[in-house]
């Protein structure tokens, strides 16, 4: 089935710039040389957000518990919206997210951004992953089951 809207895109792009850190973000935001006005539909605020999980990762769904999220919105001089959401106390990090996303709504700034800030986020997070998963592995017990001579 198709994609309407670039919705799987839109997912990952957001999902990339969520986790990209602030200081990140920062410097990407600082690069553009031409920077679109923007408003505020909703400013930066910070609430809560219900977890939740399941067990065994197919069971029922169950609340987890709470944890704090930032969201913002905005609307470019273009008329296009972009929304930012992250995890913690961070109204910047949301804010940028929210101009990025609503740049990267612009086929030709996706393009763009795609080789100078996604795809560089996504190999850091790659590495991430890597090394957490190389030390953990030197953790790994093997568990072997011993006969006994009855």
């Amino acid at each position: 089935m198709a994609d309407p809207g670039g919705r799987a895109a839109r997912r990952r792009w957001l999902g990339l710039l969520a986790k990209a850190g602030e200081t990140r973000l920062e410097a990407a935001w600082s690069g553009v040389d031409d920077k679109p006005g923007y408003a505020f539909l909703r400013r930066p605020d910070v609430g809560l957000v219900m977890v939740r999980g399941r067990a065994g990762g197919n069971g029922r769904p169950f609340n987890l518990g709470e944890m704090t999220a930032t969201r913002c919105a905005i609307r470019l001089e273009t008329g296009v919206v972009g929304l930012g959401y992250v995890a913690g106390r961070k109204p910047r990090q949301a804010e940028l997210i929210a101009v990025f996303d609503a740049m990267l709504q612009n086929s030709a700034r996706l393009t763009a951004f795609e080789v100078s800030l996604l795809t560089p986020i996504e190999a850091d997070l790659a590495a991430r992953r890597a090394a957490a998963s190389a030390k953990t592995a030197g953790t790994k017990v093997d568990f072997f089951t011993m006969v006994r001579g009855d």
